[in-house]
């Protein structure tokens, strides 16, 4: 929509899982919401594949899971939701691969404690969250591309709206947010730095998802594991459902991004051989197989990241957790968060945050 001007009370700038927290809390305190997501799709990093017929989650492209004994806000939010775990399977062996030229080693290796799935993966939040947002709430293919401080308001344009606003909640990625938005008046130096030098979680990795007809190798006493050198995939897990169908495995795949973009045509078929080798003939298969590469998605990754080995990050500075522009904008990205920060839980914990402060509850 051409020039179209709109206002609100706040608005929400990303619909992934903290965006998504912070503009339900927001409008449970009956304030006005405009909620925008550049992508084509509410979730950010949390995202599904589905089976295209039935519409049946076959398993996670993003992150897949948490923690209960140890992540409170995990249990705040899937109870409020009306969500529920199961335990990650790893009963059986799991496979050690040094590669094409060694065998494999079978072995029972130490699970962490605690680890879960959602019912549903991840985008059950996602999906519950959206259903209770009112119409008209969210716009997707929207991307913002500044935010303009005034006297009185502040202004979010994109390519085709401006909405005015009281307060913004940042829930993009950091980096995309310092990269891709012009701030007026521009950002003070402790935050652009922050801002700049916080890695996105996850950003620079592929994950693969691989469904198959049954989980053969549960009957074959593994455990799905795939522990490797050789790759493509670095290690692998048993992703099926909590019935043991849809039965999938994922895996992280261990080839550097430029890697992966050069040898796009083969990296499938170079999965399904190191599965072959690890688990058996059956392996072969598969019904879907899908490779989600974030290091390619510039809503997700930015330069910098591609440009930097990946690693987990760490509770960034106060700064990041703070508001500005006169406390009117707050930041609501899952790394932002004092708590598990890049994960399920530090987005829901971030989300939390800022809703709090653009409410007043919060400093």
């Amino acid at each position: 929509m051409s020039n179209e001007s709109t206002s609100a009370d706040v608005v929400v700038i990303g619909a992934g899982l903290s965006g998504l927290v912070a503009a339900t809390l927001v409008l449970e305190q009956g304030r006005s919401v405009v909620l925008l997501e550049a992508s084509d799709r509410p979730g950010g990093r949390v995202r599904s594949l589905h089976d295209a017929d039935t519409g049946t989650v076959l398993g996670d492209l993003g992150p897949t899971w948490v923690w209960p004994p140890y992540q409170p806000v995990v249990i705040e939010w899937l109870q409020r939701l009306g969500l529920h775990t199961f335990p990650q399977f790893e009963t059986g062996r799991a496979a050690l691969d040094y590669g094409p030229e060694a065998p494999v080693q079978f072995q029972t290796v130490p699970g962490q404690h605690g680890i879960a799935r959602i019912a549903g993966g991840p985008q059950a939040l996602i999906d519950a969250l959206v259903a209770k947002l009112p119409a008209g709430i969210l716009s997707t293919g929207v991307a913002v591309t500044a935010i303009r401080a005034g006297d009185e308001e502040i202004v979010v344009e994109t390519s085709g709206t401006t909405c005015r606003a009281d307060q913004v909640i940042v829930a993009a990625p950091l980096r995309v947010a310092e990269h891709a938005i012009n701030w007026s008046p521009a950002l003070g130096d402790d935050l652009f730095r922050a801002l700049k030098e916080t890695p996105t979680w996850m950003s620079v990795h592929a994950k693969a998802l691989i469904v198959y007809p049954s989980a053969f190798w549960r009957q074959a006493g593994l455990s799905g594991r795939i522990a490797s050198r050789a790759g493509p995939l670095a290690e692998a897990h048993d992703v099926s459902g909590q019935d043991g169908t849809p039965a999938a495995l994922f895996g992280f795949v261990g080839w550097p991004h430029e890697m992966r973009a050069v040898n796009k045509d083969r990296l499938e078929t170079d999965i399904i051989a190191q599965l072959v080798r690890c688990l058996g003939e059956a392996a072969a298969q598969p019904t879907h197989i899908h490779v989600e590469d974030w290091a390619a998605n510039d809503l997700i990754c930015t330069p910098r990241d591609r440009a930097e080995a990946m690693k987990h990050p760490d509770t960034g500075p106060d700064v990041l957790r703070q508001t500005h522009m006169q406390g009117r904008v707050a930041f609501a990205a899952a790394e932002t968060s004092k708590i598990s920060p890049g994960l399920i839980e530090g987005a829901l914990a971030a989300g939390m945050r800022a809703a709090g402060q653009v409410l007043g509850s919060q400093p």
